[in-house]
């Protein structure tokens, strides 16, 4: 890994929301690869924490691990406050979304998956985005990078098209004007997948799963290590003039399929 792609400084501290597992655990690994001390984060899922704990650990570098529901706004303060006793805090990275696809939720109606997008994704975002804003522009810097999704803009058809593109639309408009909010001190940046094998993927449809290949232009899934790679960089010194963009990771987006899952 290139030296510029440490942090600021030894005693730095990175913050990855939604960490136990997939893209965030892989972005926690990436950091602590690059010699960042990272804190993770999880809702409930203490066990995932404790593997991407261990996974830090075996690069030398600290790490801190915080359960709380940001869907809350008093678990937000609570986070960012326990975040930022540990030592200056010079990225951040609000990866952490409502899980509508699998498990019980699966099974939720429209208004109520929206709504829990809602909770979690947008608000939460947003207010842990001012409170960490805030305390960076106190400390003379640092690095917000956003989730949004790749066709939030384009358009996707179906029900999982139009609520993820209300949520992660309205992320990454949001992501824009904190860059301008947070300007010259503090970097903002969004980035926004594609086709990610994570938990959803392995439930997946064979259409599913052949969709998101051919919408490639790698003709290929993207990884978690995909996406941990881009955060890594906007997070580094090496990406000190990007800032109030969003970045696509996915492989170069061929078109939206026609055809409906049979």
């Amino acid at each position: 890994m290139p030296s510029s792609s440490k942090p600021p400084e030894t005693d730095a501290w990175a913050v990855v929301t939604g960490s136990s597992s997939g893209i965030g655990r892989a972005t926690a690994v990436a950091l602590a690869q690059s010699g960042w001390n990272v804190s993770i984060h999880a809702r409930q899922n203490n066990g995932g924490l404790e593997e991407t704990s261990a996974a830090i650990r075996s690069h030398g570098v600290a790490c801190d691990s915080i359960l709380c529901d940001i869907a809350k706004s008093d678990d937000c303060d609570a986070l960012v406050d326990q975040a930022f006793r540990r030592g200056p805090v010079r990225a951040w990275f609000n990866n952490a979304g409502a899980d509508v696809l699998t498990g019980h939720a699966a099974d939720w109606d429209f208004d109520a998956k929206l709504q829990q997008l809602w909770r979690v994704d947008v608000l939460g975002t947003i207010r842990l985005s001012r409170l960490v804003g805030d305390r960076m522009k106190t400390q003379g810097g640092g690095v917000i990078l956003n989730m949004g999704w790749d066709q939030a803009e384009t358009g996707m058809a179906g029900d999982s098209g139009e609520y993820f593109a209300a949520a992660k639309g309205a992320v990454m408009s949001f992501s824009r004007s904190l860059a301008r909010s947070l300007a010259p001190t503090v970097r903002v940046n969004c980035l926004a997948p594609g086709w990610i094998r994570t938990a959803w993927s392995g439930e997946a449809s064979g259409y599913w799963l052949e969709r998101g290949r051919t919408e490639s232009q790698l003709d290929r899934w993207g990884t978690p290590e995909d996406v941990a790679a881009a955060a890594v960089f906007l997070a580094s010194d090496q990406a000190s003039f990007i800032h109030g963009q969003t970045i696509r990771v996915n492989g170069g987006w061929r078109g939206a399929a026609t055809a409906r899952e049979p």
